[in-house]
């Protein structure tokens, strides 16, 4: 049994797409064409908004920006999970990604995706590339329909870190022997964690902290 598991974070790490893409696509291929616009359009208006708490706080922002699934039926998402991800998240995969996975499963890894994505839109992505686990963020559905509240814990920034922690104590795996991967300094602690991490189109604070501690930095775009 492997003592040790390479975590991924997925946006901007393993593909160059972001959780507001992937709402755009549910919002607009649900409903009515006046629900479509409708949700399209506030997703646009919110995208100023998005951008701030993004950079700012990463929880609050996934607080707020979920709140937009509310009234989503649980069925409909699921379904459209499996359509973008051959409609966009497909493509949108790095070419080295795979390289970059086949690597730690030579290494006795067990791979896992850490994202802060919903669960359903990450699942057909890990099957394509063969992960053992995902660790996402999962939305509550009352009656089949979406609250547009998260289960916690959120999965994000620090959380990354303590989530990753009980996962290897919970599968007895060695977190000095793991390694992990990510493009953002907001996942500082979940890399710092780990006794392996790599740097994976890192932003330029990221960049700064890796070559501080003389991380590896990769570039797959």
């Amino acid at each position: 049994m492997t003592s040790k598991a390479a975590f991924y974070d997925v946006d901007g790490t393993l593909v160059r797409t972001n959780i507001v893409h992937a709402y755009a696509y549910y919002a607009m291929n649900r409903g009515s064409i006046t629900g479509i616009a409708l949700r399209t359009l506030s997703t646009v208006a919110g995208i100023p908004a998005f951008k701030l708490l993004d950079l700012t706080n990463r929880k609050v922002f996934n607080e707020f920006f979920y709140r937009y699934y509310a009234g989503l039926s649980e069925d409909r998402l699921l379904t459209l999970a499996e359509d973008l991800f051959e409609d966009v998240l497909k493509s949108a995969i790095y070419k080295e990604a795979h390289d970059l996975i086949a690597e730690a499963r030579r290494a006795g890894c067990r791979i896992v995706l850490v994202s802060g994505a919903l669960d359903f839109t990450i699942q057909p992505l890990a099957r394509h590339l063969g992960a053992d686990d995902v660790i996402a963020n999962k939305m509550q559905f009352v009656g089949g329909l979406a609250t547009g509240k998260v289960i916690p814990p959120i999965i994000e920034g620090a959380n990354k870190a303590n989530v990753i922690r009980d996962y290897c104590v919970r599968e007895r795996l060695s977190l000095d022997q793991c390694f992990a991967y990510s493009d953002s300094f907001s996942d500082y602690a979940m890399l710092a964690i780990v006794g392996r991490p790599t740097a994976v189109n890192p932003d330029m604070r990221l960049r700064s902290v890796a070559r501080a501690y003389n991380w590896p930095v990769l570039d797959l775009r």
